[in-house]
């Protein structure tokens, strides 16, 4: 089966830490055995003339690879003029958050640049053959005109082999980080106004307030591969976010073993509410702080691990892949014609 996978999210020698989790993905189908072909849309060096380009882009990959399906990998203005492209094979469009939900604490500017990508997106979803979300949520923000039956709730998935527990004393050495105080990780994202930033940081101080000792730690420009230690380093990870769909941060958490104190925005609710040790919170700098004290009064380790197991890369993988068969077998082809090996 060949995939041709667009997107402006990916790991650059520029930008090293832009979606990574599309790596993983792309690198889980081909572990399937899908040939995948990615057509990078880098709107970082090229700006919005990469969009007027990638419908040519496009209609030459198409021919040059001849995909099975197009998959366009995050939602906004890209997935309209994918979809607005391709009409002669499926596509399908994954959405991820902000691509559907906005980004209401922006400047006036970044604003109506929202706007305009969520419309796009509500474009796309409805043009599409297949549409992909990360939570719930996601899928309740699309418009009603978009065909509930051709969407799937497929979160991104965990790197189990990356992502594992690992010994906090020497992570914290490799940091140079003390064992005095409750070290808390907040997953920064270049300044975005959506993760809240002032608000854990005025949970901290309430920390303090309250007699305990918090240190606030911004996982910020820090490449993938490196995350781990900083992770595991950690006494918690905080989520303050104002959305989420499904954050990569909370699965790679738990996937450690770490707890999570979270505001209640995407799947956080789903992925945590089974495990004893992590908590939700108001989104107040008093119950933040509240919730931080329970994880320092109680163990710093959690049984997270085999909460995410479903959600491996490779149990990804499978899910997208079924997705694309069902897609492909309502054009009526059947797996020969489209390569696949039903062995995976």
């Amino acid at each position: 089966m060949r995939i041709l996978a667009i997107t402006n999210l990916y790991p650059t020698r520029e930008s090293p830490t832009s979606g990574p989790w599309v790596k993983q993905q792309i690198g889980g189908l081909r572990d399937l055995g899908l040939n995948v072909k990615i057509l990078y849309v880098d709107r970082i060096r090229g700006g919005m003339r990469e969009y007027f380009r990638l419908a040519p882009r496009l209609k030459k990959a198409c021919v040059g690879f001849s995909p099975d399906i197009v998959h366009c990998l995050y939602g906004g203005v890209m997935a309209s003029i994918v979809t607005r492209t391709v009409l002669d094979r499926p596509t399908v469009v994954s959405f991820c958050g902000s691509d559907v939900l906005g980004e209401l604490l922006s400047g006036p500017i970044r604003k109506v640049i929202s706007y305009v990508g969520t419309m796009a997106s509500c474009d796309a979803a409805k043009r599409a053959n297949g549409v992909v979300v990360k939570s719930l949520n996601l899928q309740n923000a699309l418009p009603r005109s978009v065909l509930r039956s051709k969407i799937r709730i497929i979160p991104n998935g965990v790197d189990l082999n990356r992502f594992q527990p690992l010994d906090q004393e020497q992570c914290r050495k490799q940091l140079g980080w003390d064992n005095e105080r409750l070290h808390v990780l907040f997953p920064a994202n270049n300044g975005d106004p959506l993760k809240r930033f002032g608000l854990a940081i005025s949970a901290i101080d309430a920390c303090k307030r309250m007699g305990f000792n918090a240190e606030l730690h911004e996982l910020k420009g820090i490449p993938h591969p490196e995350v781990p230690i900083w992770m595991n380093a950690s006494d918690v990870v905080l989520l303050t976010s104002l959305h989420e769909g499904s954050p990569n941060v909370v699965k790679e958490a738990l996937a450690c073993n770490v707890p999570v104190v979270s505001v209640d925005v995407g799947d956080v609710r789903e992925r945590i509410a089974s495990i004893s040790g992590c908590y939700l919170a108001l989104p107040t700098p008093m119950d933040l702080a509240t919730q931080l004290q329970r994880v320092h009064l109680g163990p710093r380790r959690i049984a997270g691990r085999t909460a995410v197991q479903q959600i491996s890369l490779l149990e990804v993988a499978r899910r997208l892949r079924n997705f694309y068969v069902e897609l492909l077998e309502s054009r009526s082809l059947t797996l020969e014609e489209i390569g696949l090996d039903d062995s995976c």
